[in-house]
């Protein structure tokens, strides 16, 4: 995807950048709420998803989705060590409470994993970016990751859901 080398390009630049180039204090708290909503919902797309390759082998489109994930998780992290805010890490990896939502069959998984990325795409559009909307920078990412979900993993867990 043509948009990530941009921001990541971007966001080393400002990280590299001497002197602060934009304070925590610029950060408004439905920002800063924001910024850790998205990263906990990614954090946990990606510990569903490998909790599905773990019962049902490396299979496709988790495979793949799976890696989005973490990219996606790595974006939202440089936006808040940009804004200065601290990033948890992921413990929702390999945790009781995610591997039991696993169901018996990858045809379900399939179905569930198009239930959560319109669940994903919602919450960037009704919820987050609301939040951001005087942060063009997150507002950006956020977009970003919306688009993701509604146009490459929604339509990637129908096309698993409609064959299994």
């Amino acid at each position: 995807m043509q948009y990530i080398p941009a921001i990541v390009a971007s966001l080393a630049l400002a990280i590299a950048s001497p002197g602060p180039t934009l304070a925590a204090a610029t950060l408004d708290k439905a920002a800063s709420q924001a910024l850790i909503r998205a990263l906990s919902d990614e954090y946990h797309a990606e510990a569903f998803y490998e909790a599905v390759m773990a019962r049902f082998g490396s299979v496709r489109p988790f495979s793949n989705i799976v890696e989005s994930e973490r990219t996606h998780s790595a974006m939202l992290s440089d936006l808040m060590r940009i804004y200065g805010l601290d990033v948890p890490r992921n413990d929702q990896l390999n945790s009781a409470a995610v591997k039991i939502q696993v169901p018996a069959t990858l045809a379900e998984a399939c179905r569930m994993g198009v239930e959560a990325e319109i669940a994903n795409r919602d919450l960037y559009r009704k919820e987050l970016l609301p939040a951001v909307s005087s942060h063009a920078d997150i507002a950006a990412v956020f977009e970003r990751l919306s688009a993701a979900s509604q146009n490459n993993h929604l339509h990637a867990f129908e096309r698993c859901a409609s064959r299994k």
